[in-house]
């Protein structure tokens, strides 16, 4: 046996062990990812010393990264939920749409609002609209629900500042930037496609309300407190685009400078246009909330905070160790047999992504590790990493399930059954990640 399928034998290995820790014995899922990289690094011959080497260096690294605008993202991300001002966005958007494109227009406020915060919090945000909308137009609970999980999925998933495309590009060393700009173009037109095609199963008699809906739940729509006088749509959206706007200063200088000036590389710092948008929303919350309830909203995020980052830093551990062990280039030799096949190395980036999201329930663990393993992959690949990135992501998007605290959060929120939530989450989800996949073969290709 080659040294390259064993090295695949113990990776199927490790996962396995992730899996039984996980969902067998209900260990947390940064413990497993620390487990089934200490018997990556141990079977694969790193060494006792150079495993734990590679497990320190890989949480060090990308919390170096990642761990302040990881966290300054979720402070901002809770100021503009808590004061009601993603509340306020929503409500702009879907005010200025008619019936025919409601739920296409409650698709984009949930893509949006998913931007800033994390998908769950969008999820509850939007319910309670989502609920009176598809009411107003006649139209069965699956379908308002199906537009916010697609919505809220694909921007999560693809659009900085999340933990995801945040680490894209550091991982596969390109512009932020233009993971920005990507990640918002190919998010919106997977969002559009991705409802129309949900709506279109939904059209042929997929859902049966009797199975699918929880008539047993007392209060299926979840509750949030709105304040009255919360900040408008306006004020609420410029903490969110804000630091897009200055990373991007940093893309665009890049065009017009040989090297840019310090001003520029300064302002268009990752930690520098987070806290920028993130005093921001300090001070755009303060119409709502006074000091001691901002200072309270911004300990409540970095609780939250504290455990994306765990997760994170344990996933870009178990990467490193994969990506120590040569498996990248075992890869190429087993799967992508000619080295410069675009294709190739993007499904084999998006069928990992699926792997380690159905196994771990995390689409943070899944994109993460999928992108460290293939950025060794991809620098012998003629094409740009951003669609290495996009496809590792779309991967991380597929399949989540009963395994998945998003699968359960929309489900007993939204008030569905167990099978419901297959049919909305796991199913939409679904078809979101193959949709998001074909426009980036497509982009691929053009660019």
């Amino acid at each position: 046996m080659g040294q390259d399928t064993l090295l695949l034998i113990y990776l199927g290995i490790s996962l396995v062990i992730m899996l039984g820790l996980v969902v067998k014995f209900k260990i947390n899922v940064a413990i497993s990812l620390v487990m089934a990289s200490l018997f990556m690094g141990l079977a694969s011959g790193l060494g006792l010393l150079g495993t734990l080497d590679g497990i320190s260096q890989g949480f060090g690294g990308l919390m170096t990264d990642l761990g302040i605008p990881i966290g300054l993202g979720v402070i901002l991300g809770k100021l503009i939920s808590d004061s009601g001002g993603a509340y306020s966005i929503a409500e702009a958007i879907l005010k200025r749409t008619n019936e025919k494109w409601a739920l296409y227009s409650l698709g984009i406020a949930s893509f949006v609002l998913a931007i800033p915060v994390f998908f769950d919090v969008a999820f509850i945000i939007l319910v309670p609209l989502a609920i009176q909308l598809g009411n107003k137009i006649n139209k069965p609970l699956p379908y308002a629900v199906g537009a916010i999980i697609i919505g809220a999925a694909i921007a999560h998933t693809l659009v900085p500042p999340t933990p995801n495309p945040l680490a894209a590009a550091g991982i596969l060393d390109f512009d932020l930037g233009i993971m920005i700009v990507v990640g918002v173009i190919v998010g919106l037109l997977g969002t559009l496609c991705t409802v129309k095609i949900y709506f279109m199963i939904l059209d042929k008699g997929f859902w049966n309300k009797d199975t699918d809906e929880d008539a047993t739940m007392e209060n299926p729509y979840g509750t949030m407190d709105i304040p009255e006088n919360r900040p408008s749509a306006f004020l609420s959206i410029i903490p969110i685009v804000l630091p897009s706007i200055l990373i991007l200063f940093g893309s665009f200088g890049n065009v017009f400078f040989d090297e840019n000036p310090a001003i520029i590389t300064f302002l268009s710092d990752r930690i520098v246009a987070l806290l920028a948008g993130t005093i921001v929303a300090y001070f755009v919350a303060a119409k709502a909330l006074n000091k001691n309830k901002r200072d309270l909203s911004s300990s409540e995020a970095m609780q939250a905070a504290g455990i994306v980052l765990l997760i994170t830093g344990a996933g870009g551990s178990f990467g490193t160790i994969i990506k120590s062990t040569g498996i990248d280039q075992a890869i190429l030799n087993i799967f992508v047999s000619d080295a410069h096949s675009t294709i190739s190395v993007l499904l084999v980036a998006f069928f990992m992504g699926v792997l380690f999201r159905t196994i771990t329930g995390s689409g943070t663990v899944a994109g993460i590790t999928t992108m460290t393993i293939m950025a060794g992959v991809s620098a012998g690949v003629d094409v740009h990493p951003v669609w290495v990135a996009m496809a590792s992501l779309s991967g991380g998007l597929m399949l989540g399930h009963v395994n998945d605290s998003g699968f359960w959060i929309s489900t007993k929120i939204a008030g569905l059954s167990v099978k419901g939530g297959l049919k909305t989450y796991t199913t939409s989800e679904a078809i979101a990640g193959f949709v998001v996949i074909i426009i980036t073969i497509i982009g691929a290709h053009i660019f």
